[in-house]
């Protein structure tokens, strides 16, 4: 579906047919046109890393099942994989760079400030928001405790129903032993018609892991905010219009602030490297703030 945006006296519409929903006091915000290899944004076709982002995207596509889905749930979502505060994490994740990634090989902790800083430009009074940037990638640590980085990065899908031809390397589910079951390979597989964005099974990654912590650690970012983390890379749904079958109420609303975010994430990725060590205490204030400020379980 395509997004219309109409800035009116202060205020950004966001038009989608059938629903109107008003994000308030954005600032107008530019991009670098191309990424950090000078290519377009999201090249699964040809890009500068395209050896390694088809390889990981094979492996996720091929063993992302439902049983693997729930051991992981059973195994990280226990939170008992230690004791870190956010800067900590984000410290560990300059060791990272994300092998799903075709627009950027900084590592993981410098993306996460250049998202959180372009939020801050164009919605400089929602500083919730500017923590949704900066904490959005952080369930990417797995990738650092023994995950292997295809059941941590990259875009996500539901599990149990059939995958879409709108996810990336749709051709790669052919080998995934769920794309031959006679339940999980139908159109609404385990799902009702409406049953809620929410309550589908989404393929374990950084953005599912991400979202539990932080509400099991009692973070206080609005539910909007905490959406914005779970569903930024389910790219089938917020970008190419996959899944609608599913949507619930509430769910267009969700859509909408999901994709506000995604502008940000995505072409923030052209940006120039920010001075992380003179923006820390900025942040450091919203996690007080907002309740994740001291050691919190992972």
């Amino acid at each position: 579906e395509r997004i219309l945006g109409l800035k009116v006296c202060g205020v950004v519409w966001i038009l989608i047919p059938g629903m109107t929903a008003v994000l308030e006091d954005a600032v107008a915000v530019t991009f670098e046109s191309q990424n950090a290899f000078g290519d377009s944004y999201r090249n699964y076709e040809n890009s500068a890393r395209q050896d390694s982002v088809s390889e990981n995207y094979f492996k996720q596509h091929s063993q992302m099942t439902v049983d693997f889905v729930k051991g992981m749930q059973e195994k990280w979502l226990e939170l008992s994989h230690g004791e870190y505060t956010i800067m900590e994490a984000i410290e560990m994740l300059d060791e990272l760079v994300d092998d799903s990634d075709p627009d950027n090989e900084l590592p993981n902790s410098i993306h996460d400030f250049q998202t959180a800083e372009r939020i801050r430009q164009a919605w400089p009074e929602h500083d919730w928001f500017h923590l949704v940037g900066l904490l959005h990638d952080l369930g990417k640590v797995m990738a650092l405790w023994g995950e292997p980085q295809w059941c941590v990065v990259g875009d996500t899908f539901p599990v149990g129903c059939k995958f879409s031809e709108k996810c990336v390397f749709p051709e790669h589910f052919s080998s995934n032993p769920d794309n031959k079951d006679p339940v999980y390979s139908t159109e609404n597989g385990i799902y009702e018609e409406g049953c809620g964005i929410a309550n589908l099974m989404m393929a374990w990654g950084h953005d599912e892991y991400m979202y539990w912590m932080l509400k099991k650690n009692g973070c206080t970012i609005p539910e909007v905010g905490l959406n914005m983390i779970r569903f930024h890379s389910f790219y089938p749904w917020h970008d190419a219009g996959a899944y609608k079958q599913f949507e619930g109420p509430g769910d267009r609303e969700t859509l909408a602030m999901v994709k506000e975010f995604n502008r940000f994430d995505l072409y923030s990725k052209g940006d120039a490297v920010p001075d992380v060590e003179a923006l820390k205490p900025y942040y450091q204030g919203l996690l007080k703030k907002y309740g994740i400020d001291g050691k919190l379980k992972w």
